[in-house]
């Protein structure tokens, strides 16, 4: 699994999915390419093993503009290698490459950023519905509280001063959560 972490960032854990994707892609060209296979087949292979690969746990990141712009360029690039669906089309005796708003259309909006936003939704909600004693909980609060300190000189909870640091009690639950 790759995770971001001190050495690496964000950026460079999502160019070692995007190099996972493709391999994947390659790995399975044949199924792609083939004449035989329909294309709902391949535009379903594409959606529920290609580009899990590329977004698993990408709805817990932040993602820059930089970010999604790698991940678009991605997705047209294998959607444009479906043969078949997602291919040049024949317009007036001349084959033409489809522009980004034809693919766009083909897949009824929902590019990968769409799929990432919507597991980002997911997840903030399966966050929302958890337990206020659940460790996730505690840190995705305590996450919030440090964005908001950032923007205030200090910040009053239960009638103590919140400096912004972690307690005892909250590194052991960063300490208890894999990744």
């Amino acid at each position: 699994m790759v995770q971001p972490d001190r050495s690496n960032s964000i950026e460079e854990a999502v160019k070692e999915r995007i190099a996972l994707g493709i391999k994947a892609y390659y790995a399975n060209l044949n199924f792609f390419k083939s004449r035989l296979v329909t294309e709902c087949s391949k535009l379903k292979l594409y959606r529920t093993v290609i580009r899990p690969i590329v977004t698993y746990a990408l709805e817990t990141w932040v993602l820059k503009e930089n970010i999604i712009q790698k991940l678009t360029v991605f997705e047209r690039k294998v959607l444009r290698g479906i043969r078949g669906i997602f291919g040049p089309t024949k317009e007036n005796q001349t084959w033409r490459i489809k522009n980004n708003d034809d693919l766009d259309n083909l897949i009824k909006h929902e590019n990968i950023v769409y799929y990432i936003k919507t597991q980002t939704l997911s997840w903030f909600g399966h966050i929302q519905r958890m337990p206020e004693v659940s460790a996730a909980k505690k840190i995705f609060k305590k996450e919030s509280l440090n964005h908001e300190t950032k923007r205030k000189a200090h910040i009053w909870m239960g009638g103590q001063h919140h400096t912004g640091t972690w307690s005892n009690e909250d590194q052991k639950l960063v300490n208890l959560c894999p990744g």
